[in-house]
């Protein structure tokens, strides 16, 4: 390992950056970033469904759990910061990598404020004055992104602590309404078995599609993978049982709101989990609204994290100015890190623009399919790594694929054409970029 490497692995203790994460940062990454605030209104957009609406759910768990077996294999391949940018490297070259990293890149820092936002508006719940003023909503916005910024500025290790608690705290109010279904809830309040009276295939299509980006994000924590302790290990481990961590809480969770809620008033309901929690009284509304905030703020601290992390793979790629590349005493890519943090803030401002926020829907619309790009291409590394000397996860990863396929079809030819554009913009950062970043060498963490 060069002098270089070296210094690029020490933390503020002294100790390699691959000490700062144990497995249930991991695992808070995985879960944190994937419950968001969009389980809060799922049950409400399943409803119209019935329940064979939970065939969707079925379908995305196990396309989600599959592309988690996929990424733990690849993972436990290699262990350098990147997950799917790695991954692509590795397998399809230097252009494949940057371009998949350039548009996994632009999905933080576009989701950024849109997490923002959706936090502004469950306080708002607390501090009504915000919902006549978009300068304060704004205000709050961009101080909760610095203020988590700060965080992971400070070290990834107080950013993975934070992590952790955040997403210990977002459970604790969904588990409440989790025990509340299954104790105090009603089967007559379930909905009909197919109440929209289409066909399965069709319904399934609907609900799968409606669900499946519920599990954006089930590769967090194969991106700080040089960060993390006994990465080969605890990476796949996170990976792996942070999705099935969260398929069963959606699943319980859509399920038991469904028992408390009337079928006729959950499909009109614009806050199902607080309509859930009225049965604890006047506070339990407040508790899910709480809780919501906590959710979207676990979610935004992880997508920050992450965020630095990002660019910082693809210029110890030698692939991006070596700048990007550098940490801080703290262990945080520090230029990374505000680079992503300015960037997301602009678009949150722009989002308050009058005229722009139609720019930042196709921008959020882009970031989706981005988000989505890389599983597939992880999924085809894996393929080409496997195809001659292990059938069997050669066809694990060709239906973990298929499925990676079917999510970024199902984003719609609109949202393809932008994303396919937004990605394409990399091409000259690519040829400019490259050529500059000479600097800085790769911990060779790889394994045969």
């Amino acid at each position: 390992m060069s002098d270089t490497t070296k210094e690029e692995t020490k933390t503020l203790a002294g100790k390699p950056a691959h000490n700062a994460i144990g497995f249930w940062g991991c695992w808070s990454l995985v879960v944190g970033i994937m419950i968001g605030s969009g389980i809060f209104l799922l049950p409400s957009v399943l409803a119209p469904y019935g329940l064979i609406g939970f065939s969707g759910w079925l379908v995305t768990a196990g396309g989600s759990i599959l592309l988690a077996l996929v990424l733990g294999r690849l993972s436990h391949r290699t262990t350098r910061t990147g997950g799917p940018i790695a991954f692509a490297h590795d397998a399809f070259g230097d252009l494949t990598g940057f371009l998949v990293a350039w548009g996994y890149w632009a999905s933080y820092w576009i989701g950024m404020p849109a997490i923002a936002i959706a936090f502004v508006g469950y306080l708002t719940v607390f501090v009504p004055a915000l919902e006549t003023s978009p300068i304060l909503q704004m205000g709050c916005g961009l101080a909760l992104i610095w203020g988590l910024g700060l965080i992971s500025l400070h070290g990834i290790r107080d950013a993975s602590f934070v992590q952790l608690v955040m997403t210990i705290l977002k459970l604790i109010p969904i588990f409440i309404v989790i025990g509340i279904g299954f104790v105090a809830g009603d089967v007559a309040n379930l909905p009909a078995v197919n109440p929209s009276g289409g066909s399965f295939l069709s319904v399934l299509a609907i609900t799968a599609l409606l669900t499946m980006w519920a599990f954006a994000g089930l590769e967090s924590s194969t991106v700080p993978a040089g960060d993390v302790r006994d990465a080969a290990t605890n990476v796949p481990r996170a990976t792996i049982i942070g999705t099935v961590t969260v398929a069963v809480v959606y699943i319980a969770a859509t399920a038991s709101v469904m028992l408390v809620v009337p079928a006729a008033d959950l499909a009109n309901s614009t806050s199902p989990f607080s309509d859930a929690a009225r049965i604890l009284g006047p506070w339990g509304p407040g508790l899910i609204a709480a809780g919501a905030m906590v959710s979207t703020a676990g979610a935004l601290n992880g997508t920050i994290l992450l965020s630095g992390q990002l660019p910082m793979a693809v210029a110890l790629d030698r692939l991006a100015p070596a700048a990007l590349g550098r940490r801080n005493k703290g262990g945080a890519p520090q230029l990374s890190l505000l680079l992503s943090l300015g960037l997301g803030s602009i678009l949150l401002v722009a989002n308050y623009s009058r005229g722009l926020v139609g720019a930042f829907t196709f921008l959020l619309m882009m970031s989706t399919v981005c988000l989505l790009l890389p599983l597939l291409v992880s999924a085809l590394a894996e393929l080409k790594h496997s195809w001659r000397s292990a059938r069997g996860w050669a066809i694990i990863a060709l239906a973990a694929g298929a499925y990676a396929a079917f999510a970024v079809l199902g984003s719609g030819l609109e949202v393809l054409a932008w994303g396919g554009v937004l990605i394409l913009a990399g091409l000259p950062a690519y040829w400019l970029g490259k050529p500059k970043a000479v600097t800085v060498s790769r911990p060779d963490h790889a394994k045969g």
